[in-house]
């Protein structure tokens, strides 16, 4: 049987950690500004990778929060695609997946 406990730890860390890293991007991205023009364009060209880690970091979270409501509904390990069991060692990889392996694959 499957320990989801373990697995929800881990999923709870790695959100808490998403969570403080895109306050600290809204951070930068509401920082006042240069009003020299040249820094203005670097400072622009900054913000973009910082917006792109952010929605990065969001579509993170929303699979952190699936994961964690498919522990509260007993459903984690079980691939939502095919209903089988994931395995354990992907779990260990990436505890917020939905997909096995096999299913992962065919979409990828």
């Amino acid at each position: 049987m499957l320990d989801t406990a373990i697995y929800r730890d881990a999923l709870l860390r790695r959100l808490h950690q998403l969570d403080t890293r895109l306050h600290a991007i809204e951070a930068e991205l509401d920082a006042p500004r240069d009003s020299d023009w040249d820094d203005d364009a670097i400072e622009r060209e900054g913000d973009e990778v910082l917006e792109h880690l952010g929605q990065a970091g969001e579509a993170e979270i929303a699979r952190i929060r699936a994961a964690l409501d498919r522990i509260r509904a007993g459903s984690y390990g079980t691939c939502t695609r095919c209903a089988e069991e994931i395995s354990t060692a992907r779990l260990d990889i990436l505890p917020e997946t939905p997909l096995c392996q096999r299913c992962a694959a065919q979409i990828s």
